[in-house]
């Protein structure tokens, strides 16, 4: 019989693509630090040897946007001379300025609409403890192994890509793990069969095992399958601000909406509305209503009521879909202002969840917390 198999890859917080989305949140929160009400859509670039920092920001915050990227790029750990992107060596430039008028007249606190028309997707599954598809967490944790990994010897350098191959029988439960692929950017001075012996022992057998699976049994590791990893980071493949939807929600296990998430404070629904999803998501299942669940809010701009709201539970319901539905509208607050308030969306919380993720991971993030379970199994009666 053909194997049923799903994958998912990760990046490390030192892949060009993350160091960008880590420098525009790094400015989101230092602007929320000092101005709760800051409105930020800041991108970033990140090439050999060069920042550029750009977008609409609005906020009463004194902040040296170049300095908080010096900041961001060190304890990322691109440290080193040689390496071609260095924090106190790269050139910064600054292309700021404020929000749009035009988008401001719809999304003020007072009228309160969402800033942007668009599709925002939530999900959650029992196939982890934090209730997320399985290939997704373990590529998520094999990156940050690494990257803890990256600061404890100064053999590695920050970029890096995991990916992870899980197999299903034919009903949906997972049967094992089919194939782990790590590459992972080190010193010229490391050998390479070293550096393979380091990972599978260090990094990948350990991240297994968190999640009961030995790594004698996964019939397909590839570390570093191009041999060496010298020229990495931004140095190796300029980086942008959003460019890893993928993986920064599912690794497309779930659908991802139109919009990326760093660099946006939570007025921007692409973000706070995609943080709500995964919260009804997560509760659905949570409370026991489903075991695969999938949350779809959509939104005009200006206007503060989602024009939809759809969840879809792959057939794995108690209940039905449609009443789950209902039950959310009951529940939840939907409007870009209750969503703040609700997941408490306007403090400097977000260069974390570049860095680590945004889902899967609880601490300092409310939409991944269960409050609303107990509640949702009442209202269905279960």
């Amino acid at each position: 019989m053909e194997k049923r198999l799903f994958t998912s890859e990760c990046v490390t917080n030192g892949h060009p693509d993350k160091v960008a989305d880590s420098i525009s949140d790094a400015i989101l929160d230092a602007c929320l630090a000092q101005d709760p009400a800051s409105r930020v859509a800041c991108e970033t670039m990140v090439t050999t040897d060069f920042c550029l920092i750009c977008g609409e920001i609005t906020t009463k915050a004194q902040v040296d946007y170049a300095k908080v990227a010096r900041e961001a790029i060190r304890s990322i750990g691109y440290i080193y001379d040689g390496d071609g992107f260095n924090a106190d060596t790269v050139e910064i430039q600054c292309r700021i300025h404020t929000q749009s008028a035009d988008i401001a007249l719809g999304t003020n606190d007072e009228v309160g609409g969402a800033g942007d028309q668009g599709m925002m997707f939530g999900g959650a599954c029992t196939q982890t403890p934090e209730l997320m598809p399985l290939s997704a967490a373990l590529s998520r944790a094999l990156c940050n192994r690494l990257t803890q990994c990256v600061h404890s010897t100064d053999l590695l350098r920050p970029d890096g890509k995991t990916q992870v191959t899980v197999e299903f029988d034919e009903t949906g439960k997972v049967v094992g793990i089919d194939t782990v692929v790590v590459s992972v950017m080190h010193a010229a001075a490391f050998d390479i069969e070293e550096l393979r012996r380091y990972i599978r022992e260090g990094v990948i057998a350990p991240v297994l095992k968190d999640y009961g699976f030995d790594i004698a049994d996964v019939p397909h590791i590839h570390i570093n399958p191009t041999g060496h990893f010298v020229i990495g980071g931004p140095n190796g493949d300029t980086g942008l601000t959003g460019r890893k939807i993928i993986v920064d929600t599912y690794g497309g296990y779930f659908s991802h909406g139109g919009g990326a998430f760093s660099g946006k404070d939570p007025t921007k629904v692409d973000r706070s509305a995609a943080y709500m999803a995964r919260y009804m998501a997560k509760n659905l299942v949570a409370a026991g209503l489903a075991t695969q669940i999938q949350v779809q809010l959509a939104y005009a701009i200006g206007v503060a009521e989602p024009v939809s709201v759809r969840v879809d539970s792959y057939g794995t319901g108690k209940i039905s879909d449609e009443t789950m539905t209902e039950l959310l509208r009951r529940t939840c607050n939907l409007t870009p202002a209750g969503i703040i308030r609700k997941l408490d969306l306007r403090r400097p919380i977000y260069a974390a969840t570049a860095a680590v993720g945004h889902f899967g991971v609880e601490e300092n993030r409310p939409w991944e917390q269960t409050d609303l379970a107990e509640e949702l199994k009442k209202l269905a009666g279960i």
